[in-house]
């Protein structure tokens, strides 16, 4: 229970420091947007890598000289633990807002944190609410923000990496209408860390895999119709070549 408590400790500290972090972001938005941005994800980048650190991940980058430097991006992940969030962020160089379930609105400090980053809350069973969402995405999108979304919509809980939930079409409209390239990301080992043993925190060496950045206007028809399958199986590409 060590790591757990440790863990904690930082969450619990680093959210009371955010009282006071928070709104100096809020002011330097006043003046730059994008230096709020920078600001916001530097922050969040630094406390998920301090956190990775003391739940004892030993991550494993490849591929990264496959995500465009200079221009937004659409990061798909599959979802196989609460860690996956923490560790694939820690590795963001830009801002990037995260796709999330609306229920983390509803919680204090974390929440402002993430409206700070330009995150945005989807309500699945809300057809409506889940289209102002892509939109807004498509937005943000076409102003340089990056965003990250898991399209399997929760959680997977099948024995295997491989096991993934289908991926939504819906998520991939943003980079279908805005223009900006697919990053695939290849997540292994997230869910030994936590979920496994839950409640306890267990160290586990992790890989966050970048796949070739796919161009949706490179494709032909019949792909971009099934762009999510077609992302999703070179998802399950990398996990099968991590389990070789």
């Amino acid at each position: 229970m060590i790591r757990l408590t440790l863990v904690l400790l930082f969450v619990v500290s680093f959210l009371l420091v955010s009282l006071i972090l928070i709104p100096v972001g809020y002011l330097i938005g006043l003046f730059s947007m994008p230096a709020r941005d920078r600001y916001a994800q530097a922050m969040i980048s630094w406390a998920f890598r301090v956190v990775g650190v003391l739940a004892g991940a030993k991550v494993t980058v490849k591929g990264k000289e496959n995500v465009p430097k200079e221009e937004a991006v659409l990061y798909v992940a599959n979802h196989r633990g609460m860690f996956d969030i923490v560790l694939l962020y820690a590795q963001m160089f830009r801002a990037t807002a995260i796709v999330a379930k609306k229920e983390i609105k509803k919680v204090p400090i974390l929440s402002w944190w993430m409206i700070l980053m330009r995150c945005r809350f989807m309500d699945r069973s809300d057809m409506k609410q889940s289209l102002q969402v892509i939109l807004g995405c498509i937005e943000d999108a076409k102003n340089g923000i990056s965003i990250l979304i898991y399209p399997e919509g929760t959680r997977s809980t099948g024995e295997s990496e491989l096991d993934m939930n289908p991926f939504k079409e819906g998520s991939f409209k943003i980079a279908l209408k805005s223009g900006i390239k697919i990053v695939p990301v290849a997540i292994h080992g997230t869910r030994e860390i936590f979920e496994r043993q839950f409640p306890r925190i267990k160290g586990n060496r992790v890989t966050l895999s970048y796949g070739a950045a796919i161009d949706p206007k490179t494709l032909d028809k019949e792909e971009q119709k099934h762009i999510a399958e077609y992302c999703q199986e070179k998802i399950k590409e990398m996990l099968m070549a991590e389990q070789e």
